[in-house]
């Protein structure tokens, strides 16, 4: 849970300290046939890398292997570009809130990456999806409190 929290704060925590510098989006500015972008622009090349090598950095404070570390950042990735894709079908701006699609695929696609290493069970699967749906709305608003978040979400 602590690595997914991880994943999921340093793009944002990277957008603070760099700015405009090196937000590559990674769809390019691509429109699809529905005139929407694929993920739209705040989803970058940086924020991707930042999740991945700092959820590998942290690994090891967490007993954990920086490959499984890697692992779960990427695929929380993966997860937050698959609600950013449906985020854009459904017409919402970028950074709009849609609950449960911000957070379920995200935790989830985390969750099933290390599901065998961190030897979890469904239930245990089941119990971090929740737990990160209700904490990354009560840590988004804190984050915005503290100047950190663009929005309270």
């Amino acid at each position: 849970m602590a690595l997914l929290i991880v994943a999921n704060g340093a793009p944002v925590l990277a957008k603070k300290i760099c700015g405009r510098r090196l937000s590559f989006p990674l769809d390019s500015g691509a429109m699809l046939s529905d005139g929407q972008p694929v993920f739209g622009p705040s989803k970058t090349f940086r924020g991707v890398a930042a999740a991945v090598l700092a959820s590998a950095a942290a690994s090891p404070l967490l007993g954990v292997d920086p490959k499984v570390g890697a692992k779960i950042g990427g695929a929380a990735m993966l997860g937050d570009l698959v609600s950013s894709f449906v985020k854009r079908r459904l017409n919402m701006p970028p950074s709009s809130q849609a609950l449960g699609v911000d957070q379920i695929p995200e935790s989830l696609l985390a969750m099933l990456a290390c599901r065998d290493t961190l030897s979890l069970t469904g239930t245990d699967v089941a119990l971090g999806v929740t737990m990160f749906f209700g904490g990354e709305l009560a840590l988004s608003r804190l984050l915005y409190r503290i100047h950190l978040r663009d929005v309270p979400y």
